[in-house]
């Protein structure tokens, strides 16, 4: 069997081996909570990487080659020795689940039913205000996972990084009380013509915000506003937004804040596309509850689906749709 001439993933020998087991690529997906199309191309992966064929793929059945027998032994030895090294340090240590920001539903959601289906397993928060800022910080190993909008990143941060869409959030924008669209119980988003909203521009830990809303407005007449300094904490936040009296982009579930109030956008439904983002080759138990919840969550809540009407960039959409 050919050699790869670099390490091999071990979630691509993970996502083999249930294969190789289960004989059926839908029930080999249900056992390691990812879509069927994922573990298909994790499969094929492997295989490239290999330069052999592993499986005899029918409409009725799922039978191993003889290169695919001859890797199993090999695949679970590994997995051991990984798991073995797991119970060695990576359990001791506790995954640093990144959440941006305290008050964010999503995030804390899904971290909160994390630790109900591991509970053994030490989750800890932090904060880090932004994906870019965060994704400097999991490649570098000071952080674990994190959330937001993977497509917005640079590509030479998403190289090292793999993700998982977990919603389709509904987009908002925070007004002063006495804004004249205060009154609407959602606001149309032509109705901010005019409008210089703030979005976070200068902000060296939120770009892939930032160019969501460029994305957002342009040909709307809805300008971006301009860079302020750079306010670290909620009550920071609170005086600099109270001080520029701008219109702020934000989600469904952002925070409330004092004299603002928060107004769904519609006319279109702008989406924020979150995804649970880490970096490649991570392994770790509280990792798997993770990921896992994920899947919980999008399905009971339906957070993948996309409303008639709404809006997601392209370019998210076409990375959605090579890595779903």
């Amino acid at each position: 069997m050919p050699t790869t001439g670099h390490p091999l993933d071990p979630r691509l020998l993970r996502s083999f081996l249930a294969v190789a087991e289960e004989l059926h690529f839908t029930r080999a997906a249900t056992r390691l909570y990812v879509a069927q199309q994922a573990l298909s191309r994790d499969v094929r992966r492997l295989e490239r990487e290999l330069g052999a064929e592993l499986f005899v793929r029918t409409t009725r059945r799922v039978t191993l080659t003889a290169d695919g027998e001859r890797l199993v032994p090999y695949a679970r030895r590994v997995l051991a020795a990984q798991e073995e090294l797991l119970a060695a340090f990576g359990q001791a240590r506790p995954l640093l689940v990144d959440l941006n920001h305290p008050d964010l539903g999503t995030s804390r959601r899904v971290l909160h039913r994390a630790r109900g289906l591991a509970p053994e397993c030490e989750l800890m928060a932090r904060y880090e205000s932004g994906l870019t800022g965060a994704a400097v910080e999991l490649l570098a190993g000071r952080l674990d996972v994190s959330f937001g909008r993977f497509a917005g990143l640079d590509p030479a941060l998403r190289a090292g990084l793999d993700h998982q869409l977990v919603r389709l959030e509904p987009m908002a924008v925070v007004l002063p009380e006495d804004h004249p669209l205060a009154a609407l119980e959602a606001v149309p988003l032509d109705a901010l013509a005019g409008e210089s909203v703030y979005a976070g521009a200068g902000n060296p830990r939120t770009p892939e915000w930032t160019d969501l809303a460029y994305r957002l407005f342009e040909g709307r007449g809805i300008s971006v506003a301009p860079p302020v300094p750079l306010a670290v904490g909620h009550e920071e936040f609170e005086r600099m937004m109270a001080k520029m009296c701008n219109p702020i982009l934000a989600v469904v579930d952002f925070p409330a804040m004092p004299a603002r109030v928060l107004r769904p956008l519609i006319h279109p439904i702008p989406l924020s596309p979150v995804s649970l983002v880490w970096r490649k080759g991570l392994a770790h138990p509280g990792f798997d509850a993770l990921r896992r919840a994920v899947l919980e969550l999008t399905a009971e809540e339906g957070w993948s689906r996309r409303p008639a009407g709404g809006w997601i960039p392209a370019t998210d959409v076409d990375l959605m749709s090579v890595n779903n």
